[in-house]
């Protein structure tokens, strides 16, 4: 079996190592500051290493934030990494940067492939996510098994580049949803209908999808995590959304005032590491006068 590295071992990167390794894939982590991460994996079996240890590895995978720390930590990684080997980013990132880092790695013999994930920790830890692959059929086939150790669904989206660009559109209708939803929960309350006679309309009609139901997870059931992606994670990558938009030379005016619901929440207070997706009611409610909490 191939030597699995991995870095960035938070929200959704726990979950999937801990998948790794204890489906039997030899796997080299680094030292995080979730020190408890690192100390649970080694006592599955896990080695714990240096950056350049990882970067040794045969495939390394990053679940990281953004473009910024895999560009950091791919730099770090290379003088280290093996002809051959293949560098998977599960991040959600900026497709420029993702080309540039192929193109810069690729001289060295190193593959960069983009593999960003949908759905939440708790499916992480399942090994239920939602992969979404860009690569060649080849390095797609050579991955998949390592993938399916943490995922139920894989798909291969088309070349490298291609996932990092369909995680963008996904994201953009999840955002966009939650954007949507607030608003309207907001005007709701306004004019005297509450949350939980909203959600019974809602809830098991035509309107009703998976998103709506872990979104209201909050303001029904008064569950903080119930979708744990922060706001300032939301506004990054449609930040990263306008940019290809930008790239294609498409308009993107809806895509545009979605950022700017996430945008608008962290410049009157929204904690970029304490306030969810979930929670944006709030802040467009506190923009209103409208007490959303729940």
């Amino acid at each position: 079996m191939e030597r699995i590295g991995f870095l960035g071992l938070g929200l959704m990167g726990h979950g999937m190592a801990h998948n790794i390794v204890t489906k039997g894939w030899p796997l080299t982590v680094a030292a995080h500051r979730n020190r408890a991460a690192v100390e649970d994996l080694v006592g599955k079996g896990a080695i714990e290493g240096s950056v350049q240890a990882v970067a040794g590895c045969d495939i390394v995978f990053l679940c990281v934030t953004g473009s910024s720390q895999v560009e950091s930590l791919v730099r770090q990684m290379a003088p280290h990494l093996r002809e051959g080997a293949l560098v998977v980013d599960c991040s959600t990132s900026d497709p420029v940067s993702t080309a540039a880092l192929a193109a810069e790695l690729a001289t060295r013999g190193v593959t960069l492939v983009d593999a960003p994930l949908s759905r939440t920790p708790k499916e992480a830890w399942a090994g239920t996510l939602d992969v979404m692959v860009g690569a060649t059929d080849a390095v797609f086939e050579r991955l998949r098994p390592v993938i399916a150790a943490f995922a139920g669904k894989i798909v291969h989206i088309g070349g490298p580049g291609d996932g990092h660009r369909m995680k963008l559109l996904n994201n953009f209708l999840s955002l966009g949803y939650a954007a949507l939803y607030s608003e309207a929960l907001v005007l709701s309350q306004k004019v005297g209908i509450s949350p939980d006679r909203f959600d019974k309309v809602i809830r098991g009609g035509r309107m009703d999808c998976g998103f709506y139901q872990t979104f209201m997870g909050f303001l029904i059931e008064g569950n903080r995590e119930a979708h744990k992606f922060t706001l300032s994670n939301a506004a990054k990558d449609l930040r990263y959304l306008e940019a290809m938009a930008d790239a294609a030379g498409v308009a993107n005016p809806v895509g545009n005032a979605v950022k700017n619901s996430f945008v608008a929440a962290l410049a009157t207070g929204g904690a970029g590491a304490e306030d969810y997706v979930p929670h944006l009611p709030l802040f467009v409610g506190r923009a209103n006068g409208v007490d959303m909490e729940p």
